[in-house]
């Protein structure tokens, strides 16, 4: 027979408990602020202080499975004869397995469903980590999971359930959540489940059936790429701004209220200018005359606008994302190259593959300045004696709040951050610019795929190319004209001209009119239906001029007719040779008429 019990714990010595020996142990006596007064036994814990030793809140089942074995579980009840129902259950299902209706595998699925959801998504956790996952990726999983179990109120395995999370997505919804952060959390949970299943701790997924929000018509933030001219004057602004904050001209807050009063005395009601694109270089002048007495410290901004400037214009041209960039080293650059490249490791790029990143000669050029420049270049080995990179310096220094930056750079540009449309620009919108700008520059799909480390092409061209940027209208000058206003004879020669008119060939001795084929048939397959001018050598030449000259049929200033022609059946001739047209006759030539020569013999 089985038992159920409370196991002993150790908790934090209450505030305020008073210790005191009883027959050789330490007890401690403390009055929670509800209730009266306690008394507990007191031990040492792990780290040397003093813990009081209490009963855990629920009841523990123990009882023999199935195997034979003991096993403890908890039932989660803080009632005693709640969780010897549990138990009972427990040692029928024992008897089930003992008697081979369930097997072993279904009975320990069903001893999972009892145990908390925190145990079990601990070690799906560590599975995760098994597998080379991003720490940021673990933490918004847990994050996420975390929440909706707490709010669907999911304590064990087997309270996990479809229609409370249904709820909770409907509510989110009604609050405002994005589709794509509802599936965000919809996602998290549906694969623990499936982990769960494959690792035998549920039999089937309870959230299998669960439906996703359709997040293309519910976008939040979409993208668009920048302009070349936006990208010539952000890399100004960033090359100059961290020089020109310190230029910046103070002003009153309300200028209207100064203009009005004439004075303006509180220091709290002036402010510094904003930099625009063209007060730029008098800032930067402005800088260099109060920092004079500085010029160390002048150097490092100019040096951190160039960083800034060079991070924007490796992003725009290498498609890189931000983390992959803050992940190249020194040693990763090959700029000596015919075909400058940098090697994207496995393990910093987003599929995991690793990449080799083609460089611009333009940009190879200025990071290899960049390296000269940088303080205690002589050490800065990109190669060592071997020819093995050995450099782990990283090539730029990416700060956290780039994306903040780069606000204030695209402010200082007049540039706007959200265009008519609602697309908005961040670092992540540079990646976008870089595949917009291959596409704008005639790239062919496929090889911007490559470029853009793609799997699927359609990524590619409709999220990561900017229809904005892209001349739709230059592409319409490849149609052809169409004048209302031209005479319809002077088009249909001119489209004659260039065989574009689809005009139908008339055939004088039968009235009807037929095309001529794009592509002359195969004349030795049996049973076509078209038929061909002779052209061929064995051909009488003076018949061939006597037909020409024929004053009923041709007017000897025209060009040659085309040597195919296609017509019906019933307009060729028993041997295929010879069709229907307006200069011959459609009556069948005889053997005579075609070969002298035969006629002859």
């Amino acid at each position: 027979m089985g038992t159920v019990y409370k196991k002993t714990v150790t908790r934090p010595l209450p505030k305020g408990a008073e210790l005191f020996t009883k027959n050789g142990q330490q007890f401690a006596r403390w009055k929670p602020a509800k209730g009266k007064t306690r008394t507990a036994k007191v031990t040492t814990g792990a780290d040397g202080s003093p813990r009081i030793l209490d009963e855990a809140g629920t009841y523990i089942a123990k009882f023999r499975n199935g195997e034979g074995l003991v096993r403890e579980v908890s039932t989660g009840c803080r009632d005693e004869d709640a969780a010897r129902s549990i138990l009972s259950k427990l040692e029928r299902r024992a008897e089930l397995v003992k008697a081979e209706v369930i097997s072993v595998g279904e009975a320990a699925t069903a001893d999972h469903l009892c145990e908390p959801f925190a145990d079990h998504f601990g070690s799906y956790l560590l599975t995760l980590g098994t597998k080379d996952v991003s720490a940021k990726y673990l933490t918004e999983i847990e994050r996420a999971a975390n929440r909706l179990t707490r709010d669907c109120q999911f304590d064990r395995l087997g309270d996990i359930d479809l229609h409370p999370v249904e709820r909770w997505l409907t509510a989110r919804k009604s609050e405002g959540m994005s589709a794509s952060t509802r599936n965000a959390y919809a996602e998290a949970l549906t694969g623990f489940c499936n982990w769960a299943v494959a690792n035998r701790r549920l039999a089937t997924n309870p959230l299998a059936r669960l439906a996703k929000a359709d997040e293309k018509s519910d976008r939040r933030r979409q993208r668009r790429a920048m302009t070349e001219a936006e990208l010539v004057k952000l890399l100004e602004v960033a090359r100059l701004r961290p020089l020109a904050e310190f230029g910046r001209e103070a002003v009153p807050v309300d200028e209207a209220e100064t203009e009005a009063t004439g004075k303006c005395r509180k220091r709290s009601s002036w402010t510094k200018a904003a930099l625009t694109l063209n007060g730029l270089q008098p800032a930067v002048e402005r800088a260099r005359e109060r920092l004079a007495d500085n010029p160390e410290f002048v150097e490092k901004l100019e040096r951190l606008g160039r960083e800034r400037a060079l991070i924007y214009k490796t992003l725009v041209l290498t498609g890189l994302r931000k983390g992959e960039l803050a992940s190249l080293t020194v040693g990763q650059l090959e700029l000596d190259e015919p075909m400058p490249f940098a090697v994207l490791n496995a393990a910093d790029e987003k599929n995991r593959q690793g990449s080799t990143i083609p460089l611009r000669h333009d940009l190879a050029n200025d990071l290899r300045d960049w390296l000269s420049d940088t303080p205690n270049a002589a050490t800065l080995k990109l190669r060592n004696d071997k020819g093995i990179r050995d450099s782990k310096r990283p090539l730029f220094t990416i700060p956290a709040g780039l994306v903040r930056i780069l606000d204030r750079d695209l402010l200082a540009a007049g540039i706007d951050k959200a265009d008519e449309r609602g697309r908005t620009i961040d670092v992540h919108a540079l990646r976008h610019s870089f595949g917009t700008l291959l596409s704008k520059g005639g790239v062919a799909p496929r090889t911007a795929q490559a470029a853009m480390r793609h799997s699927n092409i359609n990524l590619t061209m409709n999220v990561y190319t900017d229809p904005k940027l892209l001349d739709v209208y230059g592409a319409l000058d490849s149609l052809p004209s169409l004048d209302l206003n031209a005479s319809p004879s002077t088009e249909r020669n001119s489209m004659r001209a260039t065989g574009t008119d689809d005009t139908p060939c008339f055939s004088g001795a039968t009235g009807k009119s037929f095309v001529a084929p794009p592509v002359a048939p195969n004349v030795g397959e049996r049973g076509q239906s078209v038929s061909f001018a002779v052209i061929s050598s064995d051909i009488d030449d003076e018949r061939m001029a006597r037909t020409a000259t024929n004053e009923n049929h041709y007017d000897s200033s025209k060009k040659a007719l085309p040597a195919v022609f296609a017509g019906k059946a019933s307009d060729v001739g028993a041997t295929g040779f010879e069709p229907a047209t307006s200069w011959s006759q459609t009556r069948r030539s005889s053997q005579a008429e075609l070969r002298p020569e035969r006629a002859a013999v």
